[in-house]
């Protein structure tokens, strides 16, 4: 209960000012997520929420509403320390890259010289209609369009995010997932992909400063889903394809989630941020809550859109109907509420 390791370094003034991080599970088969001695100083990899967000990308039923608990940084984890507990990531350096991910079923480890053998098989993959590389147009599309999901809602959740680097630019490890043991080309960070991936480079820039410019995103507690100040609208909440009714049964692959920024300490009062998702193969209308009198909701990302997909900070367009938004198969979306000019 008080290792005495983990107590020292979480008192050691020489630390003091330091992120104490902890990959709360081991070899052995230790697993303290939610339960790792913190001292109110250690953070811990979220593996919950890798592992619920892994599932509702590839669409699997009864997701929702754990992906609900996740996205507001895990109160049931983390009750008490507040949402910067929960380090959110979808990959790390142990498994697959995001693109492999979304581009294998099965882990492909024979590089490894261990027969397969080694690294973990529960992956929660989707190769999204082909196993590893493929010239098919709409499959490539469909795994662009995950990984920018991943990222849009990593960024959206409350929480730390943690990006594994070179997911930005699609990197890939052709389906190894325990590349530990390779100092070759699977483990290399290919440069040249900045250039051949941009648009996924430049979707995941714009996503990481729309959370830099949304304080609401990036609170330090777990929000409420009641109004303490009065305004109108609780600090967080869920909606389905009707607005204020959010479907939690088990068929269910449609969440919007809306923040509102009327409770923060900061200067956010007109800080309304609105993100919809669709795990579903099947296009969805979704009603979108009203806000504040004089504001109209402005998209600033849309997965499924042939350009980049996330607009640049500050250039987000009205919505030609400010009550409806048609959410694309297998898309997320965000939306901010700006004042009409």
């Amino acid at each position: 209960a008080n290792p005495p390791l983990i107590q020292a370094l979480a008192h050691d003034p020489i630390l003091r000012d330091c992120k104490l991080i902890a990959e709360a599970w081991d070899a052995g088969g230790l697993y303290q997520v939610g339960s790792f001695p913190n001292y109110h100083r250690w953070s811990e990899w979220n593996g919950k929420y890798r592992d619920t967000l892994r599932r509702y990308l590839k669409g699997d039923e009864g997701v929702v509403g754990d992906l609900a608990t996740r996205i507001v940084g895990s109160p049931d984890l983390y009750k008490g320390r507040g949402a910067r507990a929960s380090i959110n990531f979808v990959t790390c350096h142990d498994g697959f890259t995001l693109a492999d991910m979304v581009s294998y079923n099965d882990k492909h480890n024979e590089a490894n010289g261990e027969y397969n053998n080694d690294g973990a098989n529960d992956n929660n993959s989707w190769n999204s209609g082909a196993e590893g590389p493929t010239d098919n147009p709409e499959i490539n599309a469909l795994r662009d369009r995950q990984m920018k999901n991943a990222l849009l809602l990593l960024m959206t959740s409350r929480g730390v995010p943690m990006i594994l680097s070179g997911d930005e630019v699609g990197r890939t490890q052709k389906g190894n997932n325990n590349a530990y043991c390779q100092d070759s080309e699977l483990s290399w960070f290919d440069w040249s992909q900045v250039d051949t991936n941009s648009n996924l480079l430049e979707f995941a820039s714009n996503v990481i400063a729309f959370r830099q410019a949304h304080p609401v995103l990036r609170g330090a507690h777990h929000p409420s889903s009641i109004d303490p100040s009065d305004c109108g609208h609780p600090e967080v909440s869920w909606h389905g394809t009707r607005a204020w009714q959010p479907d939690w049964s088990p068929g269910c692959r449609v969440l919007g989630v809306m923040w509102c920024g009327h409770h923060l300490d900061v200067d956010a009062s007109a800080d309304y941020v609105y993100v919809v998702s669709n795990s579903h193969w099947d296009a969805h209308d979704v009603e979108l809550p009203v806000v504040d009198p004089g504001f109209v909701w402005h998209l600033f990302a849309d997965t499924s859109a042939e350009d980049t997909g996330a607009c640049v900070l500050g250039e987000e367009t009205p919505l030609t109907n400010p009550n409806w938004y048609t959410v694309s198969p297998r898309s997320v979306v965000a939306l901010v509420a700006r004042p009409v000019s």
